[in-house]
């Protein structure tokens, strides 16, 4: 009996121990045992490819697949010899990470080791954030470290992280990714051209060859291509400062740039920026392409331009706006200015000028009242009802009301009119001024021009046109001279610059709450300009859209003023001179001098080294005065006499030099301006009457 229960006490004990060892078999040394099995066994492992870059117009890096990794370490792998080989190396180690992470100490990474070397962890986390490719090639340069993961215990986990190395530039329209990068993308670039930016999965399988086990590739992964944006850096830049600072000074809500070639309808620039709970803007969506909101008085453009197509009006057609107030089918249409007394009577030209609600009202409810469809047809003519079918998702399409819709009042017509009853994003507004610009072609924005491999464009895109004259050239000669007019003279004149000019249409609207109206609450306001510059020979088209709770509101000073600071920057960046007027270091410079003391002439002349024609003068000491004159080789001194009992010409001189030699025969001097003499009010040769004044006028 005893015999028996010693063996079933054995066997039990055995069983006890057999199911011990499975269980940490199972669950304490599971990951071990699954890189073990790993080892030997993989069939059909997927292999991810690189996803392709995205660079700017003039190939720059705008969004990247990057390596990041996770650090872990294995106590438990190598054994013995590797414990050894780790705790005589620890203190290089840990110094090493210092070096590599100086947010920690050199002490807390040894503590740190050493408490993850006492629980015997496989999976100790090194190093709490994720690290770049260049820190995870440092630290695996350290001692231990520098083994495989079988023997020294070291391993990691890679993250494919999409980067954007000019950070929130253009964001929204590059688009992101999904955090599980096999997921694809969300939105912009990224997601319209994913299928070509992700490439395609291989396959492997592991194999033993000559006693070696080796990953074998059996389909190999292909790399996605690279795609060439439309964007510039720059100009993106540019447009981002400038809207930025305006929305932080006006505390705006939400603010959109876009920017375009108008030749190939290039967007080299958008901005969506939308103020966060923290005060701070950042792009969240792309609100130049999906915002269906009124465009307000840009619109009164395409108006005024079917009314002159349509030969109901010409620029010099007048219109009595009276005090700003007129009754339109029972509603109130009220200028601006309305509390100041109106415009009074105005031409068209003048009616776009000050952007004239009761102007631009009255005429297309005068000329298409009874026929509202033609004005319909005439916008339509000129493709503002089209989808723009951009390259990337999310755009709005205008919605453009017809007389057989539902709720076209008699008061749609008139208020359409001025940019009301009407949703239009803003990127369809600027095609529409981009037209304009273009000689009449209205050509479809592009955000992508071609994709690339290995340097060699796989595909282009080509300039695609929506509508090929959207106007006769009467029309669009007419309607360019008065945009001009608006800057250079009316409500833009904060648009425009004084080195090149601009044309375009300022817009001020009131933002529909939807069901609630437009004055539930705090009224926003949406400011806005369109235009293009330069004016006699467009290059580049922007719109400038800015959504501001309460006022003031205004479309030239606030939107206006942020189109003149991108105009004059882009503009100022494009320059290109002419190489022949370039001067280099041998060359002398021949430079104007004004008449007056010869012999202080002579010597600032001779000591910049500037060639000289002269005549033969007295020596130093005495007093000498003349005139020069230029020629393209030398400067020309002539002396000239001066008689003390009468006045002296003092034309061309400075005011030093004319002050001194008129004070000096005793006359009083009186100035005004700067720069040069350009006249004296008595003139030379008269007799001198001491203490009499004599005024000079200088000009530059």
């Amino acid at each position: 009996m005893t015999r028996y229960f010693f063996v079933v006490l054995i066997m039990g004990l055995a069983g006890v121990a057999i199911v011990v060892k499975a269980a940490m078999t199972m669950f304490a040394e599971r990951e071990y045992w699954q890189d073990v099995a790993e080892r030997f066994v993989k069939e059909n492992v997927v292999v991810r490819p690189n996803r392709g870059n995205i660079l700017s117009a003039d190939g720059r890096l705008m969004a990247s697949s990057l390596p990041e990794y996770r650090i872990y370490m294995d106590f438990k792998a190598g054994g013995e010899v590797k414990d050894t080989m780790l705790v005589h190396h620890m203190k290089e180690i840990s110094e090493g990470l210092h070096k590599i992470f100086p947010d920690k100490s050199a002490y807390e990474f040894k503590t740190h080791l050493m408490k993850g070397r006492r629980s015997g962890s496989r999976n100790y986390l090194i190093y709490p954030k994720r690290i770049s490719y260049i820190q995870y090639k440092e630290v695996k340069r350290l001692p231990v470290f520098n083994l495989n993961k079988y023997k020294g215990g070291f391993h990691e986990q890679v993250y494919n992280q999409r980067k954007k190395p000019f950070g929130s530039l253009a964001a929204r329209t590059l688009g992101d990714l999904y955090a599980d990068t096999a997921q694809g993308a969300k939105n912009g670039i990224e997601l319209a051209f994913d299928s070509i930016l992700k490439g395609q999965n291989g396959v492997t399988h592991r194999q033993k060859v000559m006693n070696k086990y080796l990953n074998i590739i059996d389909i190999p992964p292909v790399d996605g291509y690279d795609v060439v944006s439309t964007l510039d850096v720059g100009m993106q830049d540019i447009c981002e400062k400038a809207l930025v600072d305006k929305l932080k000074e006006i505390d705006a809500s939400v603010g959109v740039v876009a920017l375009m070639e108008v030749a190939t309808g290039e967007v080299k620039a958008i901005v969506n920026m939308t103020k966060a709970s923290d005060g701070n803007y950042y792009e969240m969506r792309n609100n130049a392409i999906s915002d269906m909101m009124e465009p307000g008085s840009t619109f009164k453009t395409a108006s005024i331009m079917v009314a002159l197509e349509d030969g109901k009006i010409t620029p010099n057609t007048e219109v009595d706006t009276g005090n700003g107030v007129v009754m339109m089918h029972g509603r109130q249409m009220k200028d601006h200015n309305w509390h100041r007394g109106g415009y009074g009577r105005l031409d068209v030209t003048h009616i776009l000028e000050y952007s004239s609600n009761v102007g631009v009202s009255t005429l297309i409810d005068r000329n298409y009242g009874n026929n509202p469809q033609k004005f319909v047809d005439g916008l339509k003519r000129m493709s503002l009802d089209k989808p723009l079918h951009l390259q990337i998702s999310g755009e709005g399409k205008p919605n453009i009301k017809g007389p057989k819709e539902r709720y076209f009042a008699k008061t749609t017509l008139p208020w359409m009119s001025i940019g009301y009853e009407t949703q239009v994003p803003p990127l369809n507004i600027l095609t529409f001024y981009n037209a304009i610009a273009n000689n009449g072609t209205m050509v479809r924005p592009k955000f992508v021009k071609a994709v690339i491999k290995d340097g060699k464009a796989i595909q282009e895109y080509p300039t695609e046109v929506i509508n090929s004259k959207i106007c006769s050239d009467k029309t669009l000669k007419e309607i360019r001279e008065i945009l001009g007019k608006v800057v250079s003279e009316g409500l833009a004149k904060p648009a425009g610059n004084k080195q090149f000019a601009v044309a375009g249409k300022t817009g001020t609207a009131q933002i529909s709450q939807g069901i609630a109206g437009y004055k539930t609450g705090k009224v926003s306001y949406l400011v806005s300009f369109c235009g293009f510059f330069p004016a006699e020979s467009p290059k580049y088209s922007c719109i400038v859209s800015i959504q501001k709770p309460g006022l003031p509101a205004s479309g030239g000073l606030m939107a206006g003023s942020v189109f003149g600071k991108i105009a004059e920057r882009v503009y100022a960046k494009n320059l290109r001179f002419d190489i022949h007027n370039a001067i280099d270091s041998a060359t002398n410079v021949i430079p104007a001098v004004k008449a007056g003391e010869v012999h202080d002439a002579l010597r600032v002349l001779n000591e910049l080294k500037v060639p000289i024609q002269q005549q033969s003068f007295p020596g130093y000491g005495r007093e000498l005065w003349g005139h020069t004159q230029s020629s393209p080789s030398a400067v020309i001194l002539q002396s000239q006499t001066v008689n003390r009992t009468t006045v002296p010409s003092v034309i061309g001189m400075g005011a030093k030099d004319a002050v001194y030699l008129l004070e000096s025969r005793g006359l009083k001097v009186r100035l005004s301006g700067i720069g040069k003499v350009t006249s004296q009010s008595i003139a030379e040769g008269y007799r001198i009457v001491r203490g009499q004044t004599i005024s000079l006028i200088l000009k530059q």
